[in-house]
């Protein structure tokens, strides 16, 4: 059972202070891990501490980090693995986007998403790499997105981050499996989260998808049970998966019939 197997473990998660990153963070220690939070927020760190500390009797770590500065990265990951020594999960979950038509996107936003996204990301995982193969064990889970299989319209930097990820994380795959290192990509559709506080400021996507949306407690509790476990992607909802395989056969039929319901932003 994936209860018993993260007992006394230890779990990095990034972006832990809110949404499904919180959610994971919840989950996991009620399962028995020791946890390392991560994210911008201090107060919001502090405040999850301070809630899992007063339920659950496991280690927890805080530390204020913004994925986009790599220097920052390198710096707080070393304090982490020379305070635990070993790393059992890495769930690389920070991330952001906005939505704009490419021509409306500024080479500022171009830079951050892909900075914190992409960049982030890579940085995160070539600080557990080496520890996990030492080791010969570990888990790297990526919060990707259905964006990196289907791209819609005013999602063309967002998705073309999320695409970049599944490559990353489909190379990685293959590459840490000798090494006994599990590798999954984690490829949800719209979550109700504040992700949508930055992404679609006007209200326009949420309002119109709404009924779509999953709840982050569900999706959390989806990663979590496969934590430690050989997994390749975790794809939710599954219609809209589907959708995404249809549309690897036929692009342009799926594009062309598509396109209404694509637009919803």
């Amino acid at each position: 059972m994936a209860a018993d197997l993260l007992t006394g473990k230890n779990v990095i998660i990034t972006g832990a202070s809110g949404g499904i990153g919180a959610e994971i963070a919840r989950l996991c220690a009620e399962r028995g891990a020791n946890l390392v939070l991560m994210a911008r927020s201090l107060d919001k760190l502090e405040a999850l501490k301070t809630e899992l500390d007063g339920r659950f009797a496991i280690d927890i770590y805080i530390y204020q980090l913004d994925v986009s500065k790599t220097d920052e990265v390198e710096t707080v990951f070393q304090k982490v693995i020379g305070q635990l020594g070993r790393v059992d999960i890495l769930v690389n979950n920070a991330g952001f986007g906005v939505f704009r038509e490419a021509h409306e996107a500024t080479i500022d936003e171009i830079k951050g998403m892909f900075n914190v996204n992409v960049v982030g990301l890579m940085a995160c995982t070539s600080m557990v790499l080496p520890v996990m193969r030492a080791q010969a064990s570990g888990h790297i889970i990526n919060i990707a997105s259905q964006a990196g299989k289907i791209a819609t319209p005013k999602s063309s930097i967002y998705s073309a981050t999320k695409h970049a990820v599944l490559g990353y994380t489909n190379s990685l795959r293959m590459e840490a499996a000798d090494s006994n290192i599990y590798v999954t990509a984690v490829n949800p559709g719209p979550i109700a989260t504040n992700f949508f506080n930055i992404a679609d400021q006007k209200g326009t996507y949420v309002k119109n998808i709404r009924r779509f949306m999953l709840d982050p407690k569900d999706v959390a509790e989806k990663i979590v049970n496969r934590m430690l476990t050989p997994t390749r992607e975790i794809n939710l909802p599954r219609w809209m998966n589907a959708g995404s395989v249809v549309y690897a056969l036929f692009p342009r039929l799926f594009e062309r019939l598509g396109k209404r319901a694509f637009n919803q932003k």
